[in-house]
């Protein structure tokens, strides 16, 4: 490919293995967990969601960046380390697209390499399991490579929401400009419900969808308190997604077990906001080799699909959750994981999945439905 940006590059693993390549967006070294993401869509929205701070982010789709960048997509102004393709476009050409791909990767000081058999290097991923690595476009021997990676910790053991939650409440107003979604359209006479989402790393999308219901949201970091929370008097309360290992989650994990105690209010978790659900139940998490990352995940129970969007490292043992407290509403059929529980008795559901869809499919959408009618038998 005829490309002025391209440089000298490699991609090194923590096992040695390397991959020669060309970089292309910001220039410089990154170190990170090595994970790949399967969608054939949304590479804006991916490259933003606060669930991948701390990794370098493998596309499977050989493609990349056709479609630009533009003004509506990004769920945050959080990036992952770095991103790996086997082939990027430098032109652009969409609609909305406001600026070329390279240009905001540099812009955002994302490091990316090309040229790489991203086949090849997915295979190693799920041979051996997700592995921290190093890209670099600057002259690195092996040997330092190594030792970089080595010194970085594993996701293990590792509390990120801290990095990513926001350090003070606000309220989220809708800034979406676009009008092709027709999932967007709810009536105004719908009575404003309060929400509170606890900030572990919130994806704009999931905002976007709760406003879209009708909700008035504020959004507060995991840290608030249980009295505080209460004081407030939401209609119903939201955990979000976030990265890192959930059990590291203390705050969060304790808020979660306070407000399932009380029991009153409408709770609604998605993805790490799930763990934080299963821990505070008693439940145990654990890492799952690669993880779940893409837009094509099978989940359901009793003759029921739905296809839905995944991005996440852990997961929920099924046989730590306490069977007279919770009910397993959902599986991943790829590999029967945990993918969503409700509690008995109390109007509290999370799902392992984003039903936000941003991006991925819409079959999950009407769990929005669910939290806001729960609110609504309230009220």
């Amino acid at each position: 490919m005829n490309n002025p940006h391209k440089k000298n590059a490699k991609l090194v693993l923590s096992n040695g293995i390397t991959f020669p390549a060309f970089s292309f967006g910001a220039s410089g070294t990154t170190v990170g967990e090595i994970v790949f993401n399967t969608g054939m869509t949304g590479y804006q929205e991916v490259i933003t969601d606060p669930s991948y701070y701390g990794q370098i982010l493998t596309f499977t789709y050989p493609e990349i960046g056709n479609t630009g960048i533009n003004h509506e997509d990004s769920e945050s102004s959080i990036t992952v380390k770095g991103i790996i393709v086997r082939n990027y476009s430098s032109n652009n050409s969409n609609w909305r697209s406001v600026k070329s791909f390279n240009q905001w990767l540099i812009e955002q000081n994302i490091i990316g390499l090309y040229g790489i058999d991203t086949r090849a290097l997915v295979k190693i991923l799920r041979s051996n399991g997700s592995m921290n690595g190093l890209i670099t476009s600057e002259d690195k021997d092996i040997k330092s490579c190594l030792k970089i990676i080595s010194d970085t910790p594993k996701m293990e053991g590792l509390n990120l929401s801290k990095e990513v939650s926001t350090k003070k409440n606000y309220s989220w107003i809708n800034t979406t400009k676009t009008d092709f979604d027709i999932r967007k359209k709810k009536s105004n006479e719908v009575k404003k419900l309060k929400i509170i989402a606890v900030d572990f790393g919130i994806k704009q999308s999931i905002l976007n969808r709760l406003v879209s219901h009708g909700c008035e949201i504020l959004v507060l970091p995991y840290t608030y308190s249980f009295e505080d929370i209460l004081a407030k008097k939401p209609d119903g309360i939201f955990f979000s997604n976030g990265p890192g290992d959930p059990s590291t989650v203390l705050e969060g994990i304790n808020l979660a077990k306070l407000l399932i105690d009380y029991g009153k209010i409408p709770m609604f978790g998605i993805c790490l906001g799930h763990q934080i659900f299963g821990l505070a139940l008693g439940g145990y998490t654990y890492k799952l080799p690669f993880g779940h990352r893409g837009l094509n995940h099978p989940c359901g129970k009793n003759n029921k699909i739905e296809i839905t969007s995944q991005n996440h490292g852990f997961a929920i043992d099924a046989d730590s959750l306490p069977k007279d407290i919770v009910k397993i509403t959902h599986f991943n059929l790829n590999d029967n994981t945990v993918a969503g529980l409700e509690v008995n008795n109390k109007p509290i559901f999370s799902v392992q999945y984003h039903p936000e869809a941003g991006p991925g499919p819409h079959d999950s959408d009407y769990l929005f439905n669910k939290f806001v009618s729960l609110m609504l038998e309230r009220c």
